[in-house]
């Protein structure tokens, strides 16, 4: 019979999957949080994965995608979720997961969903993105001449004006095939010397130094002291200054280190005839690797993009690209299809609440009181769907929710799935 790992928050879910799946033979491990998760995987090996969304560390569908981009998906997936949502399962399928449980979850669903698991067989890994796939482009090919001089020179590269997607194909770039790679920013569990060991000759990577915690920031600097000894590549990313980090608290010798060597994005508003070749690019990686429907640009929308003002930068053109990929209605996407968007973002990104208040307070309550306006906006315009939410503010999912919590804004299901915690002799129908 099969190995599966089982994870979930409750106790009490935990024991009774537990309970029913040994009954039919099969031999179950569990984990409470991510990183047990991630412990158990690398151990056991599983067969199947059932894997709940919501959880207090790392959430679901963060840790499904870290083991897509790592590689790491190399057994099928079950989501399982207290109140899912069809977007939830529509991600969950894209990152990997090959089916979605909805709690609570009757018996002969389970069962019959675990058996068909079991026979699904897993797609070869695709490799991630780089900037190998841009050799066509000078400018990106320029940059990954740069970025490979520069990381030669030293354990520790910092992307400037990068966050995000991008930052993750710069820091694939100089990743070697086969080798290891722990994304510090998913994860809010302390580091550990295993960590470190399991990830040694590979990279560590960091979306967006600004969107650290505490504990992260802490991380980072145990991790700091001991990149040498376990040959570890420390890319790091961030769109703003690091003054701003500075002025949030950080230590002033931490942020000195990560300032020692830094590679600088290229602007997309200074290079308007690189970006249909990016374009391009970037729509067929979204094909190849994430299952969006076929789509081409016709050579007018190409020119529109390429007369359009990115002003912002690569984080606007790569959402913009996964947008006309999904959108459009036809195989071709057009120049109407081009202009309808990109009119439809100035529009809802014009008006802009009254700043000026905000000069009269200290520089900590300005900055909640701009990330408050900032997160109502957004929530607001994408009807408080988290998933769209999170690729337009740059953020993991996990880091989101976390910052709604702590700014007191109320954002919907997910604080509803958290108060309707099913009790665990109601798990099954």
């Amino acid at each position: 019979m099969a190995q599966i790992l089982v994870v979930d928050d409750e106790v009490g879910i935990r024991e009774l999957l537990s309970e029913i799946l040994a009954d039919e033979g099969h031999t179950v491990s569990l984990a409470e949080n991510a990183a047990a998760a991630r412990k158990l995987r690398s151990e056991k090996r599983p067969d199947l994965v059932l894997l709940d969304i919501w959880m207090p560390d790392t959430d679901g569908i963060s840790l499904l995608k870290e083991w897509s981009a790592g590689g790491l998906l190399t057994m099928p997936v079950v989501m399982m979720s207290g109140h899912g949502t069809i977007d939830s399962a529509v991600e969950a399928t894209r990152v990997g997961a090959i089916d979605f449980l909805e709690k609570p979850i009757a018996l002969q669903k389970l069962l019959a969903t675990v058996k068909k698991a079991l026979k699904h067989e897993v797609a070869p890994h695709k490799p991630p993105l780089t900037l190998n796939a841009f050799a066509r482009s000078p400018l990106l090919k320029d940059l990954k001449k740069r970025l490979e001089q520069a990381a030669a020179n030293t354990s520790v590269l910092l992307l400037k004006s990068a966050s995000g997607s991008i930052a993750e194909i710069c820091a694939r770039t100089l990743q070697a095939p086969k080798t290891p790679w722990l994304d510090l920013s998913a994860s809010s569990a302390p580091l550990t010397q295993e960590m470190l060991e399991n990830a040694s000759g590979g990279i560590m990577f960091i979306a967006d130094l600004t969107l650290l915690g505490k504990l992260q920031q802490k991380n980072l600097a145990f991790a700091l002291e001991r990149l040498s000894r376990y040959h570890i590549q420390l890319v790091a990313a961030t769109s703003r200054p690091l003054t701003v980090l500075q002025e949030s608290g950080w230590d002033a010798g931490l942020v000195a280190r990560l300032g020692e060597v830094w590679v600088a994005l290229p602007l997309l508003s200074t290079h308007p005839d690189e970006v249909p070749e990016i374009a391009v690019l970037l729509l067929s990686h979204l094909i190849e690797r994430h299952g969006v429907p076929t789509r081409y640009f016709s050579s007018a929308a190409l020119n529109a993009l390429r007369l359009h003002r990115w002003q912002g930068e690569w984080p606007e053109l790569l959402a913009a690209v996964k947008n006309l990929a999904l959108s459009a209605l036809e195989e071709e996407i057009t120049q109407e299809d081009v202009n309808e968007l990109l009119q439809l973002e100035e529009e809802t990104a014009s008006p802009q609440p009254p700043a000026l208040p905000l000069f009269n307070q200290p520089l900590r309550e300005a900055r909640e009181a701009f990330e408050r306006m900032y997160f109502e906006h957004h929530l607001k315009i994408d009807g408080g769907n988290m998933t769209r939410i999170a690729e337009r503010t740059g953020l993991e999912r996990t880091h989101l929710y976390r910052k709604l919590k702590q700014l007191g804004i109320h954002f919907g299901k997910r604080g509803e799935e958290a108060e309707a915690t099913p009790v665990p002799d109601t798990l099954l129908e």
